[in-house]
């Protein structure tokens, strides 16, 4: 459904059927169609190939695809990146490893071709971001190799952790681990259709027909319009009483060392009257597992709140200023209804303002008084705080 969806966006077709012919598996044909699915016309793709008995390990397919001389080499690795996935999955579930573990329905010649496939159409797409909204899964039960399992399949849900679910109240199997996998590999960030202009939408069909939705997935490919002046971001939050303002201290460093946009704790009363404080991190949404990973390694607590939340900013560009003493690094900032503004670096006033035997406030003086007389021209640049 993926390389189907892909194909119906417009990404050169020829491209990726050369791509797949160049993996030299014998007897495998890339059939397109267009058909109908609850109504809607949507683009169907069907792998031909001889009946096949091999169970492949992930050194095979590593072979296969470095083999294939029609396959960019940023099309191998993102085709490697989605099975190195598959294998790991595989081999938590079967307690195993990834050189050692044998891929079965994920092995066989049209999982191959699907992957590969979706490797090479995402990369001729040139997406900068993927976005994805959050992950049905379906319920009931499915015949695998292992017998029959409750949905998600095993190594589905593995490769699924850490990814939103929606429920879907369809018994079915809506999402493989080929899937699974790619979304793991592909998707930057989860969450609703983002304000875009919409060039292309692709359908791809899958095979079964759902009375009550059409079984599609959709693809957009469009442009976003990234405002210089406002962004989301998400804040995490949570409430301890039981850790040391050392730790919490430590914490914090930690937090921003990896990412954090601001760390600050408020405190606060707590049940029983005893004094705690709201640890709060600032964020980026790409930064979230990171940072929880750290509040709860280091704190131990029992649970994070999150928050998305817009913001407005200011554009910002590094600036520096010359002063009687010296020169001041800082940033500056605009906006396009307001005056820009000089906000310098601590560090340097202060490390002015002791070598030369003079108050701090003297030297905030003078690098207001500095750049107020040589302001800069400035370009909008995205600020990335």
């Amino acid at each position: 459904m993926t390389l189907a969806a892909l194909i119906d966006a417009g990404v050169n077709e020829a491209d990726i059927r050369a791509g797949i012919n160049s993996l030299k598996l014998s007897g495998v044909r890339l059939l397109t169609e267009t058909v109908i699915k609850g109504g809607f016309r949507a683009t169907y793709v069907q792998v031909q190939h001889p009946e096949q008995h091999a169970h492949r390990q992930l050194e095979d397919i590593v072979e296969l695809i470095d083999q294939a001389d029609a396959i960019s080499p940023a099309q191998k690795v993102l085709a490697k990146r989605i099975f190195s996935a598959l294998a790991t999955a595989e081999a938590k579930v079967h307690g195993s490893t990834i050189d050692k573990v044998h891929f079965h329905e994920i092995g066989a010649i049209d999982s191959i071709v699907d992957i590969v496939g979706a490797a090479v159409g995402f990369d001729l797409l040139e997406a900068d971001e993927v976005i994805c909204s959050p992950i049905p899964t379906g319920y009931g039960q499915v015949k695998i190799d292992h017998g029959i399992c409750t949905l998600p399949a095993p190594g589905t849900a593995e490769l699924l952790k850490g990814i939103p679910l929606v429920d879907v109240p369809i018994d079915s199997e809506l999402t493989t681990p080929t899937g699974a996998a790619i979304v793991k590999t592909i998707v930057d960030r989860f969450g609703p259709l983002p304000e875009m202009t919409t060039i292309e939408i692709g359908y791809g069909a899958g095979t079964r027909d759902f009375p009550q939705r059409p079984n599609v997935l959709r693809i957009f490919v469009g442009t976003v319009t990234v405002s210089a002046e406002s962004d989301q971001v998400l804040v995490l939050e949570t409430n301890l009483d039981d850790v040391s303002a050392e730790i919490v201290g430590y914490t914090k460093h930690r937090l921003l060392h990896a990412g954090a946009l601001d760390v600050f704790t408020t405190p606060i009363q707590m049940k029983k009257d005893r004094p705690g404080v709201i640890l709060s991190v600032i964020c980026k949404p790409e930064n979230v597992d990171v940072l929880e990973s750290i509040l709860f390694d280091e704190t131990a607590t029992f649970g994070i709140r999150r928050h998305r939340i817009d913001r407005s900013k200011r554009a910002r560009q590094e600036h520096s200023v010359e002063t009687p003493w010296g020169t001041i690094q800082g940033k500056i900032g605009w906006r396009r209804s307001d005056n820009h503004v000089f906000t310098p670096e601590f560090d340097n006033c202060a490390r002015i303002a002791i070598a030369h035997g003079i108050t701090l406030r003297e030297v905030y003086r003078a690098v207001e008084n500095s750049f107020q007389q040589n302001q800069p021209p400035t370009t909008h640049e995205i600020p990335d705080q």
